[in-house]
Order: C-alpha cells, then structure tokens, then sequence
C-alpha cells in the first residue's frame, strides 16, 4: 500500500468511524507503523487542508466536525502513475504549438504539483527530463492567431472564413468551411473541413492560413465514421480512398527496424527467405509515400506497382545527377 492508498484509506475510515479511531487500528488497517501515521495525517493537514484532530478524551483521531459538513478529499484524486502520466501529457502539450491548452491546464498543474509534493515526488524532476524535437514545424508566431480562432470556431462549432494561400499554384482564395477535426501530423496543424466552394471535404494547412473569420452560421456536422473514410483510409495527410498498393522490400540491415514501424494501419508485411522485409502499404496520392521511400535511399526498393517504382528512380536520378562528379568511381557499380 503506498502514500497515496494510506491516504484514501484512511479517509475512509475517518468517514466512516462514529467515534474517534485509535492509533493502533489505523497502524493495523494502513499496514504500516506509528510515525508513519503520523506524517501521512500531517501531510492530509498541510496539503489536503484535512481537519482531522485528535480527540484526547477517546483518544483517538477524527475529523474536526465543527465546520460546514463533512469533509472530502480534493475531486481531483489519482494515484501516483495517474499523476506522473498526466505531468507527462502535461508537459507534452506545452511542448506543441501554439499551446491552445495551456490557459486551461495551468489550475490542473497546479493541482498536479501539490499532490505529487504530497507524494515528496515533486514534478521539476519529471519535466525537466522530458524532450520534444521538432524538425519541420512551419506554425509560428504570425500563425498563432489563425491557429487560435479555428480551434475556436471547432469547438462552438461555427463555420470559417478563410483567407488560404495555395502553394502549388502560389495563389489565394477565400472559403468558407464548417471546420470537422484539427490534426497535428509530423510538427504540423491541418483542419480537416468540409469545403462550402467545393461541396466536399478538404485538409487545409494551417500555416497556410494567412486570416480566419468565425461566422454566425453553425458549422455543418459530419459523422466520425465518414471523416474516416475519407481521410484516414488514405497514405499520410492526403485524404480519399485508396487506389493502389505499394510493394516495397527493404534490405536485411533495415528489414528489423521498418518490422516495427506503422506506415499505414492497414499495412501488410512479412520477411523474406533473404532476409529482407516486403511492405505493403495503401495509397492514393504518391507524393508522401514517395518523399518516405527516399529517405530509405538503397536500402529500399519499390517492387510494385509499375508508375510508383517509375517515380521513385526518377527522383534517384534526378539526385544523382546533381553529384555526378562528386561520385567516387569505385562506388560505381559495373
């Protein structure tokens, strides 16, 4: 039984009791020995503003009744893995921009920290050992306020005005969205939406936002299971049912680490007799898929289909011809 357990317990039991509860029955139900006792009742005092006294007539402890009712522990109450995984979720969140929930979990930290002070394992230890790398993140301080108005008009469920550069075809255009999911994929935030030009669903980036206007319209509302199949079926942040398989074999000096990875939650894979590992992922639009198979350079080979396999060497081309003169010839396969 740990600090935490003793705690409740014995908060039950001061509940529960008529009359006040000897020292010896709290050692024999708390399983632990008189200073312990007392310490658990003087940190129930100083953290948990617990009136409990000692009643030197019965001799023994209750709780001081003379207040206004009966006293309980804190609504907020977990045990200490609860309370070490919530100061890690914590601590996650503020880590990722633009930190919509920080305002809101500042009271919860707050809380957090007393009770893990209870525990006499304070939480500086805990943050100051938790690491975010961002390697791509393109939402920054001008984005902050596009970022806050469309996770606003998410929650009350209001439609968008959206003032959105197109980076393909470096132009702008204005839509007017009902905003479904925000979705923060590799360091980044997409709104999912359903598209009021287009009739249809679209993820819109949100560093592409250059201004967002909430409108008095409700949003319209679009059941979880279609959003799914609209854009979770799909390889990546690119939406829409699937089209095509890939088959990518990877090399024995990789084939353990990508037997780990999840690509696409529909993925198939297996290991070769030779050691390598064959992949099978979904997918639509290539242009993801492909940019992930590169990373992988030799290490990766595209079996199937045709047109994917045809993309990937035309890239590997591309690259090589820009270093040609600086490939060592005897790397040159003959």
């Amino acid at each position: 039984m740990d600090r935490f357990d003793r705690i409740f317990e014995l908060n039950r039991i001061l509940q529960g009791a008529r009359h006040p509860v000897s020292r010896r029955r709290l050692e024999q139900e708390l399983e632990c020995s008189r200073a312990t006792i007392k310490r658990i009742i003087e940190d129930m005092r100083l953290y948990l503003n617990a009136p409990i006294v000692y009643d030197r007539e019965h001799h023994g402890y209750r709780y001081d009744d003379t207040g206004s009712g009966m006293y309980e522990l804190p609504g907020l109450w977990f045990n200490a893995s609860e309370l070490q995984a919530l100061l890690a979720v914590q601590q996650l969140l503020s880590g990722v921009q633009p930190g919509l929930l920080e305002p809101m979990l500042k009271p919860l930290q707050q809380r957090i920290d007393a009770m893990l002070e209870l525990q006499q394992a304070g939480s500086e230890g805990l943050q100051g050992r938790i690491r975010m790398l961002q390697m791509a993140a393109r939402l920054g301080a001008d984005q902050a306020a596009a970022f806050q108005t469309v996770a606003g008009a998410l929650a009350r469920r209001r439609r968008l005005r959206l003032h959105y550069y197109i980076r393909s075809r470096e132009s702008r255009e204005t839509r007017d969205v009902s905003p479904q999911r925000l979705v923060h994929y590799r360091d980044n935030w997409y709104l999912d939406a359903w598209c009021h030009l287009r009739q249809a669903l679209r993820t819109f980036s949100i560093d592409a936002v250059e201004q967002a206007r909430v409108l008095d319209d409700p949003a319209v509302d679009l059941e979880p299971a279609e959003l799914d199949a609209h854009f979770a079926q799909s390889y990546g942040i690119f939406a829409g049912a699937p089209q095509h398989m890939a088959v990518l074999l990877f090399s024995p000096a990789r084939a353990r680490y990508v037997a780990t990875e999840q690509w696409h939650p529909d993925q198939q894979g297996r290991t070769l007799n030779d050691g390598r590992y064959e992949l099978c992922v979904p997918y639509s639009n290539p242009a993801e898929l492909i940019m992930d198979v590169l990373k992988y350079g030799p290490d990766v080979e595209v079996a199937d289909p045709p047109e994917l396999r045809a993309a990937v060497a035309a890239r590997l081309c591309q690259a090589c011809a820009r270093y040609q003169t600086d490939i060592p010839e005897e790397s040159v396969e003959r």
